[in-house]
């Protein structure tokens, strides 16, 4: 394979390039012209010109940084020149954009000048929130970056020097932990003596690193008080030792950190390192030496290199964004030591939490990762990296003194997570929730998943675990669950979750009898309903009945239909409710509500007009956007004169005699009710006026066709289907349910459970 070609079709691909901007404020008609330039632009230009930090509240700068290079050290490629550097400063534009929201112009100046690049960086300082420098030749990005963080009142960050060692810290923090050492007693040598190598020994310091326990070796070996070190930033590495040599540097060391060149470091010189050596060869594309040189001579080894393709990667993608994220939300003048230090802890402690499936699935693992010596620092790609980097910078900016504004971390953590979609974002506020009420009672939701077996449920309650206050029982044979578990990884479940056996289960007999005498008139013998408790389904459908639990999440391994038969029988409608089903499916992180494509087969007009009114209410609880209601149809507004169009038309009919607090129109094709030009053009009567975004359709075939096709065919991020209606939370997952889709389910009925008290005595 020719990846250079590939690389090279790929980059100039139509549009050429791999960033673009794109106008984030309507820009249609006159008016919006007006508002956009002239004469609109006047008031905010007045707003600035009398105070600076307006330019935040009136133009994109809060969310824009700069990523600033003269070419003069490009990774691997070395001083190839400023326009030569563009494709890598835009591939980190798109760094910043996919992993934290953050709009960058990647500008490449022409200046190999120190002082001639100082000062066309100082006059971009109005554009920017902050500044990114990158691939800046040492010891000039040492002077460069002295000079601009002294001279600019926003954030200057050379990301070749901190950003390489933070990730570093993180995941040396974490190897300590495992080979038990204290760090006041380490000894580490460095092989290289550039800008990372120089960043990395000042925050291992920094971190509690003696510095007469670290050693730095440049091309020209130790850096020893009888040579010159050749430049200011390295001599303060200099130690009166005896040592000349990597090879005589590493006898006795406990640490090896390489930001330096291929292959410099050999077999023969790890042997005399301590039991279980960390050695970091970070040097890319090529370490100082193969991870399996390194274990062959030192199996005990603990190893982390610069590629993604090996454990352990030392990405600075894992850092910037999330760092950058947090110090633009609080508008700080600087990257203080603090913010450096927040950002190395939060990554070091997130790798030992349970890794979420869908990182587990995008890199295609067998074997699931675990906090160890191929697990030091969490992915890039792990949301949780977002959620909690970037509360952790911007607190420590708050803290250093360095942030402008002033926010609530907790608000802020919300905030955060919106930026990983509607979704996450409402899962997010779930969680938290359910967490401030714990805090205040000590008491959590308990949920009961019948299918205990199934390794999906079995991977969600290992995960939530760790990062939930929800108490999961589990229904099924012990030894059987542990056995899936174990096969999972997973060698503690009984420490995660409660297990519960229907088959020998003490109360068994007593919600028999409890069912009979429910269902005794209904269909149910005494032996029937003894049988019945053999299923997990009616054994937890009367743990919810009895109040053992307060809320149930199922599916996954039967139909829907016989999933819910239970709940219906037992737990029951509320009252004047009609049980339905509500998908959420959320595309370009706008949130569409179908409904019912779950319970009624063929609704009746004051069934839908019942079915519109509660997927309203239920999208007023997950979004903050106006409810527009749609009654979907193969005819619109009469055009057709169908019986099956003018059901539809009758229960918008009986809705307007309801009292209503949202907007709602029908019978209407579904591009009618999603297009509002069209509605405008050629329906300019429609009571919408807008987008609709809750979607009725008019039965249960053409609602369960749709959102399954849609959320398929498009990638759409889903929520549900969400059952509603019923006097329990009780939801139920469909057959081919993710472990994310399990994981946001429970987190969904655990949330519904908090201000339901009286639950349990309106069911009996």
């Amino acid at each position: 394979m020719d990846f250079e070609k590939i690389a090279l079709e790929y980059h100039e691909r139509e549009p050429a390039g791999k960033i673009q901007t794109k106008l984030s404020k309507s820009l249609i008609t006159q008016e919006d012209l007006s508002l956009a330039y002239s004469p609109g632009v006047a008031g905010p230009c007045r707003a600035i010109a009398k105070e600076t930090q307006e330019s935040y509240r009136y133009t994109n700068r809060g969310n824009l940084f700069g990523v600033v290079s003269n070419g003069s050290a490009v990774l691997g490629l070395g001083n190839i020149g400023a326009a030569a550097s563009k494709p890598v400063m835009e591939g980190k534009a798109m760094l910043f954009k996919k992993f934290a929201n953050i709009d960058v112009f990647d500008i490449e100046i022409n200046a190999d000048d120190p002082d001639a690049f100082i000062a066309a960086v100082k006059a971009l300082e109005p554009t920017f929130g902050g500044i990114n420098l990158e691939d800046i030749k040492a010891p000039e990005c040492f002077y460069i970056e002295e000079r601009l963080q002294e001279e600019m009142s926003i954030p200057v960050f050379h990301d070749d020097q901190h950003g390489t060692a933070i990730i570093a810290a993180a995941a040396f923090l974490n190897a300590l932990e495992l080979t038990n050492r204290k760090i006041e007693e380490t000894k580490m040598v460095f092989s290289g003596g550039g800008a990372a190598a120089v960043a990395c020994a000042h925050l291992m310091i920094e971190l509690g690193v003696q510095s007469e326990n670290l050693l730095m070796c440049d091309s020209k070996g130790v850096l020893h008080s009888d040579r010159d070190p050749g430049n200011q930033y390295k001599a303060k590495f200099v130690r009166d030792t005896p040592h000349r040599t990597l090879g005589d540097a590493l006898v006795g060391a406990d640490v090896f950190i390489g930001v330096s060149a291929k292959g410099v470091l050999k077999g023969e010189m790890i042997k005399s390192m301590n039991p279980h050596p960390i050695i970091f060869a970070l040097a890319n594309p090529d370490p100082e030496i193969h991870p399996d040189e390194a274990l062959k001579v030192r199996p005990d080894a603990i190893m982390a290199t610069g590629r993604s393709d090996y454990p352990n990667p030392v990405n600075n993608v894992l850092g910037f964004p999330f760092i950058f994220r947090g110090a633009l939300d609080v508008q700080a003048k600087r990257i203080s030591r603090e913010m450096k230090m927040a950002a190395v802890r939060a990554i070091a402690s997130l790798a030992k939490e349970d890794v979420p499936e869908e990182v587990q699935r995008i890199y295609q693992r067998t074997k699931k990762y675990r906090f160890g010596k191929d697990y030091l620092i969490p992915k890039p790609v792990d949301p949780r990296v977002l959620m909690r980097v970037a509360p952790a910078v911007a607190q420590a900016a708050i803290e250093s003194g360095v942030a402008q504004k002033q926010i609530s971390i907790s608000a802020y953590q919300e905030q955060v997570e919106s930026i990983l979609g509607p979704t996450k974002k409402i899962i997010g506020t779930f969680r938290h929730r359910i967490s401030q009420v714990y805090h205040q009672s000590q008491k959590q939701p308990v949920v009961v998943l019948p299918h205990g077996h199934d390794p999906r449920i079995i991977k969600a309650c290992s995960q939530l675990h760790g990062e939930s206050h929800i108490d999961m029982i589990l229904l099924g044979d012990p030894s059987h669950l542990n056995a899936v578990a174990i096969k999972q990884g997973i060698d503690d479940l009984e420490d995660r979750v409660t297990i519960m056996n229907p088959l020998s289960h003490q109360d068994a007999e007593t919600y028999a009898e409890q069912l009979f005498r429910l269902r005794k008139r209904k269909g149910i013998s005494r032996s029937g309903a003894h049988e019945a408790m053999r299923h997990h389904n009616y054994f937890a459908a009367m743990m919810l009945k009895s109040g053992m639990a307060q809320g149930v999440v199922t599916g996954l391994v039967e139909p829907y239909r016989v999933s819910v038969r239970p709940y219906l029988e037992i737990i029951g409608a509320d009252e004047n409710e009609t049980v339905m089903g509500v998908q959420v499916i959320v595309i370009n992180k706008k949130m569409y509500f179908f409904a019912d494509g779950t319970i009624n087969i063929d609704p009746s007009p004051n069934q839908l007009a019942d079915i519109a009114q509660i997927a309203a209410r239920t999208a007023k609880n997950l979004t903050r956007e106006p409810i527009r209601v749609a009654f979907l149809s193969f005819s619109s507004f009469g055009s057709n004169g169908h019986p099956k169009a003018k059901r539809i038309a009758q229960a918008v009919e009986i809705l307007r005699s309801r009292p209503t607090d949202f907007a709602f129109d029908g019978e209407m094709q579904a591009d009618v009710a999603l297009d509002e030009k069209l509605q405008n053009r050629d329906f300019p009567f429609n009571d919408l006026q807008g987008q609709a975004n809750v979607l009725i359709f008019p039965d249960l075939t053409s609602a369960n066709i749709a959102y399954k096709m849609v959320g398929y065919l498009t990638g759409a991020n889903c929520l549900g289907p969400i059952l509603v209606g019923l006097r329990a939370p009780v939801h139920i997952l469909e057959l081919g349910a993710s472990v994310e889709d399990t994981i946001n389910m429970i987190y969904l009925t655990a949330n519904e459970t908090i201000g339901r008290k009286k639950m349990v005595e309106n069911m009996r």
